[in-house]
């Protein structure tokens, strides 16, 4: 189905098209770019330019340039305007405007990305979905998840994110939601924050993108609730809460078996019941706030309900695997190794506590942009509750220095600046009855732990 013809994202962006192109799909990188895509030729950590020539062998429909590329004849399909980044923007506005979608925005300190996906797996069986892929919710991720929208899309997600003031405003103009979520606001990029009371003004805007009418959830139970609800009614949106404390949908119960949660809650005076396919308590609270958000979307509790327990939580954010060992037994592995900070931390050690393993094992890297308490952050993971049916704790990362010295010797594991360096050591580590949690920001590699874990499944020596 054509996505954009060459005059639609003429008009869109007040650019020139050279050619009476066609697009299907709208890429920014050659290595998963399918035939048909319009290239966008961002510059980031290298100019796009260099690869609209690849672009185009590989079957690109066009390219989205500010200039005609070295090694691109004259005549070749492209779209020239005067800044790349300007005009993926107008083309994903002009997306937005075009079609008829009720529109979700979801954004939160914890929790985002997992909530986008219940909100897209509870709408797809609703009409035609179209949401954020992967953690596309920046300056890029959110022109392109609406440049990628069909104009025949019944409802959209899109997943809102920051790490500096001043961010999430503007991607919320651009996606114009008519319900927007804010999952919970935590002690995350504070290098780049005074206070968690200045990330709760930052969240709060995603309120100042909805649409007239609109609709704001709020977690109650997050500290400083009150800079949501104000920005909300500021902005003229109804407020409709959500959280143990909540007057709108009260989290009242929660049993966590071994790979889901069993949850009770009321809306109003009218009790219901809802279960999550992952283990986790903290998932309960992020699903609550998926089913106020899809009711106001329009879609009927019960439903929204049976929608949810189709969900399941995507690699690297808490999915369960059993690996079974060559020399028998099996190691229950809990991938948690996309991203962490104190709130997803503990919740994620909460998870390992309740296990039914023989022995619990973390493996734990880095937390990035605490700012300046950052070492005692780390320092107070080894206090917090669950640490207490913990069995041992590696760690990985200069930070992560501070948890290992904070350790009782019991539980105290090794301590190496790299994954791949604690990788070398994984088969002295593990044994089976085991349950391993791997988890650590993105860029301390804790995948690599993960896939360390496989490899002594299948009797092969990790290769660090």
């Amino acid at each position: 189905m054509t996505l954009w013809t060459a005059s639609e994202a003429a008009e869109a962006t007040g650019g020139r098209a050279t050619a009476d192109w066609t697009a299907n799909g709208v890429s920014i990188d050659t290595r998963t770019l399918q035939p048909g895509d319009l290239f966008v030729a961002l510059t980031a950590a290298r100019d796009g330019h260099e690869f609209v020539a690849q672009a185009l062998e590989k079957g690109a429909g066009a390219a989205l340039v500010s200039r005609v590329p070295e090694g691109v004849p004259e005549d070749a399909p492209l779209l020239i305007v005067d800044d790349v980044q300007a005009g993926l923007e107008a083309l994903g506005q002009a997306a937005r405007a075009r079609t008829d979608a009720r529109v979700m925005g979801v954004t939160g300190s914890v929790g985002k990305t997992s909530t986008k996906e219940m909100l897209s797996t509870i709408l797809e069986a609703q009409g035609k979905t179209h949401a954020s892929v992967a953690s596309y919710n920046n300056h890029w991720g959110v022109p392109l998840t609406l440049a990628r929208m069909p104009r025949d899309t019944d409802y959209a997600v899109i997943e809102i994110g920051m790490n500096h003031p001043g961010e999430i405003a503007p991607l919320a103009r651009q996606a114009r939601p008519h319900v927007a979520l804010v999952t919970t606001v935590a002690a995350v990029h504070l290098e780049a924050f005074e206070s968690v009371a200045g990330i709760a003004h930052e969240k709060a805007a995603i309120f100042e993108g909805l649409t007239k009418g609109g609709a704001a959830i709020v977690n109650a139970d997050v500290e400083h609730a009150e800079i949501l609800r104000e920005c909300a009614m500021e902005n003229g949106a109804g407020v409709v809460e959500f959280g143990r404390s909540a007057v709108d949908y009260v989290l009242k119960d929660v049993t966590q078996a071994s790979d889901s949660v069993h949850a009770s809650a009321t809306v109003g005076d009218v009790p219901f019941k809802f279960d999550v396919q992952s283990a986790g308590t903290h998932f309960a609270m992020n699903a609550l706030g998926a089913l106020a958000a899809c009711v106001e979307m329009g879609v009927e509790l019960d439903d929204a309900i049976t929608g949810l327990a189709r969900w399941s939580p995507v690699k690297g954010r808490g999915v369960r695997e059993q690996i079974a060992l060559i020399a028998g037994g099996q190691v229950e592995l809990l991938d948690d190794s996309y991203n962490a900070n104190p709130t997803s931390m503990e919740a994620a050690l909460d998870v390992l506590a309740a296990s039914q393993g023989d022995r619990r094992i973390a493996f734990l890297g880095d937390m990035k942009e605490l700012g300046a308490q950052e070492a005692e952050m780390h320092a107070n993971m080894a206090h917090v509750d669950a640490m207490q049916r913990v069995d041992r704790v590696h760690c990985i990362g200069p930070l992560m220095k501070t948890l290992h010295d904070a350790l009782p010797d019991e539980k105290r594991g090794l301590w190496f600046e790299t994954s791949t360096e604690m990788v070398a050591r994984l088969p002295e580590l593990i044994r089976a009855g085991d349950t391993v949690l791997a988890k650590g920001s993105l860029s301390m590699a804790l995948a690599q732990i993960v896939d360390g874990l496989r490899k002594v499944g299948q009797g092969s020596a990790p290769d660090p």
